[in-house]
């Protein structure tokens, strides 16, 4: 029988033997694998990159709007239900919940700012938050998906630049003179609003932050890119029923909420979208990126870490939700946000050197409020 540790031992030899060979030929499909004229490829410019021929699977190491068949939505689907049985006490969750930031803060103690990486990718997906910056590719959707910006490489929350952010050159300097401020929720240790702030030169831009965790608001602000000139960074609950804040309702022109609302209780979710809409002006954007349901985090849960429908506590503590479409889109719409953007990334992730594949979700939305 093959096992996932064939797959393993397959890999293992396969990757020793590349490493002194520039060109491999597997026999169990007769393919060529050039490996060191694939490991850097570009994407084929102007569009994504699309698995047409499966027998080219390792050829890379990651594919681009992957299509679900039936028989694999429902292993997903048995899987989820496997682990959904809550088996928490009732002290625990009650643990879980009023000691969210306490755990947050265990998790920055452990991993200061080194567990997440800068997220270059926003201006690929998100180019209103540095309009200015020229350089990010553009983004190709699914025929069903409305057109916005390109993919590159890609990471645990979505994707990476194949930019690594060092340059500035493609900088449009043409700037509009007009103030704009941006704030995120959850900002972390900064891995969103260091890369807005180096791909933005523009000087009418400030950014807000926010985190419920004190000791990520502490790190960040020892950060030698932190400029107060520029940004700032505050504690705070967003699930709390009134937010103090050092800016005035209806004035904010983009709120990011970037794998934050997951970490939320759901039932709470609705007050932080209703403090949103309060505080964008007319006509702002809120741009959203989170774990879809049947991602690959989502699955590798075991049975007894679930804590409701699609909720989970992680080891550490910290929780977890694995959103659908259409909740994305019923919490926005009850709140009177016009959607703009709703979809849906699957991708496939492959690790070469162990020969094993990964299917990853995520949701993509933007939504707007009204003038």
């Amino acid at each position: 029988m093959w096992t996932k540790s064939s797959n393993i031992t397959l890999g293992t030899v396969f990757n020793i033997v590349t490493r002194y060979c520039k060109t491999v030929k597997r026999n169990d499909r007769n393919v060529k694998v050039e490996l060191e004229a694939t490991r850097y490829r570009k994407k084929p410019p102007g569009g994504n990159r699309f698995l047409t021929v499966r027998k080219l699977l390792y050829q890379f190491n990651a594919w681009d709007n992957v299509e679900w068949d039936a028989e694999q939505e429902k292993v997903a689907a048995d899987k989820v239900q496997q682990n959904s049985v809550v088996t928490f006490s009732e002290d625990y969750l009650k643990d879980l919940g009023e000691n969210a930031d306490k755990h947050w803060d265990t998790f920055y103690n452990i991993h200061q700012n080194r567990f997440f990486k800068d997220r270059h990718w926003l201006f690929t997906e998100f180019p209103e938050l540095a309009p200015d910056n020229s350089s990010a590719p553009v983004r190709v959707f699914p025929k069903s998906e409305p057109s916005n910006r390109q993919y590159n490489e890609i990471d645990e929350e979505g994707i990476v630049s194949t930019d690594k952010g060092n340059s500035t050159s493609n900088i449009n300097t043409n700037y509009s003179r007009t103030k704009r401020s941006i704030f995120e929720i959850g900002c972390g240790v900064g891995n969103t609003i260091f890369p807005i702030l180096q791909y933005s030169q523009d000087p009418d831009l400030f950014i807000y932050g926010c985190d419920f965790s004190s000791k990520a608001i502490e790190i960040m602000k020892q950060n030698e890119l932190y400029d107060t000139k520029r940004c700032e960074v505050f504690v705070l609950d967003a699930t709390c029923n009134e937010w103090a804040v050092p800016f005035e309702e209806n004035t904010l022109d983009i709120i990011v909420l970037i794998f934050v609302l997951s970490a939320i209780d759901p039932a709470k979710m609705p007050i932080v979208i209703n403090h949103i809409y309060k505080y964008l002006k007319p006509g702002g954007l809120v741009v959203f990126r989170d774990y879809g349901k049947y991602d690959l985090a989502q699955l590798r849960f075991k049975k007894g870490r679930c804590i409701s429908d699609s909720f989970y506590a992680r080891g550490d503590n910290t929780m977890v939700y694995f959103f659908t479409q259409d909740e994305i889109r019923k919490l926005f719409k009850n709140a009177g946000f016009i959607e703009e953007q709703n979809l849906i990334d699957r991708r496939l992730q492959v690790n070469r050197g162990r020969m094993l594949t990964m299917y990853r979700v995520w949701i993509q939305a933007k939504y707007r409020k009204p003038l």
